[in-house]
């Protein structure tokens, strides 16, 4: 939280309870979730709070780099909390998404760069097949 603090006041933002809850529930969450889903459990916490106070609060964490979106198509953004790069794998069916781990892509960045000339800022790389739970029930 003393990041959020204080990326929030070196932007001159204001720091508000549901600004935390909303940071606070990104970071800690693995299922990375939607600002619907990010909404809907805080707000028998915070009743008051608005739908477009979560999507606000969630499009300035993500410009300050706080946390990172995924765009999983069709303009359905999820929302992760860890920042480092690192690479998701998406179930085209029931939309779960799960981290990859990094180890196998090390180089990848590296190879990129040699073949396009580019210099690589940034990487988002997402995969995409049928999880393990949804083949399991199209079987059943």
């Amino acid at each position: 939280m003393d990041i959020l603090i204080k990326e929030l006041k070196s932007n001159s933002c204001k720091i508000t309870p549901q600004r935390m809850a909303v940071y606070q529930t990104v970071k800690e969450s693995i299922d990375h979730p939607n600002a619907e889903a990010v909404f809907k459990k805080l707000s028998p916490t915070y009743p008051t709070m608005s739908l477009a106070t979560v999507y606000k609060s969630l499009e300035l964490f993500s410009k300050l780099g706080l946390i990172q979106v995924i765009n999983i198509g069709e303009n359905s953004f999820r929302y992760d909390g860890k920042t480092e790069e690192h690479q998701h794998i998406i179930c085209s069916n029931c939309s779960k998404i799960e981290d990859l781990n990094n180890d196998v892509f090390e180089d990848l960045t590296i190879k990129v760069q040699n073949i396009s000339k580019y210099q690589i800022q940034k990487q988002q790389l997402c995969f995409y097949g049928i999880c393990s739970d949804c083949i399991q029930k199209a079987s059943s």
